[in-house]
């Protein structure tokens, strides 16, 4: 009887003999067959040569969209050392006919006014040449000063604007795409004593 009561009270897993843990397997170099050594090592050089093709793939085409975008601004931007010599033709053009006024006109002979009409469509269609060519004029009369687009030459004081705000246009600016020809010349507000 006392054997059974041993019985009861230790549990089966404390009676059974403890079975070391097996350690793994390593088959030897010998014992690899050949073929599946050449095997792996294909693989292993394919993964490489795949990892190594797919970054070449993403340089090339990296460096096709950095040449497209060379391009684009290359070809922008080609014109403008010669914008900015052409620049000074406008403002001659403008200030000839800042020079003849409405009420002169009236008074002007006939070739006079023809002079003047001239001019004008001269002036206008340089302005679109520009336009065609990517370039725009900046005339910021009553917008906020922008140091990039605009060049301060005096100070205006008043309470009628904001300080900051561009009260005279001395000479209108010009930006070729998102580059500035020349700065506009413009007086800016300032808060009156």
């Amino acid at each position: 009887m006392i054997e059974d009561a041993t019985k009861d009270t230790v549990p089966e897993e404390a009676n059974a003999p403890e079975v070391p843990e097996a350690e793994p397997v390593s088959l030897s170099e010998a014992e690899i067959d050949p073929r599946d050594a050449e095997i792996l090592a294909f693989k292993e050089e394919a993964g490489k040569l795949k990892d190594q093709l797919l970054r070449t793939l993403a340089e090339m085409d990296n460096l096709r969209k950095r040449m497209e975008r060379e391009k684009a601004e290359a070809t922008l931007y080609a014109a403008t050392n010669f914008a900015r010599d052409i620049l000074s033709v406008s403002d001659n053009m403008d200030r000839a006919l800042a020079t003849a006024e409405a009420d002169h006109l009236k008074e002007a002979t006939e070739p006079v006014k023809n002079l003047v009409a001239g001019v004008e469509m001269t002036r206008r269609e340089l302005l679109n040449v520009f336009e065609r060519h990517g370039i725009t004029r900046v005339d910021p009369l009553g917008e906020k000063f922008d140091p990039h687009f605009h060049q301060a030459m005096f100070e205006v004081p008043t309470n009628e604007k904001p300080p900051g705000t561009v009260m005279q246009v001395m000479q209108a600016g010009f930006k070729i795409g998102d580059r500035v020809l020349r700065p506009a010349l413009v007086g800016v507000a300032r808060a009156a004593k």
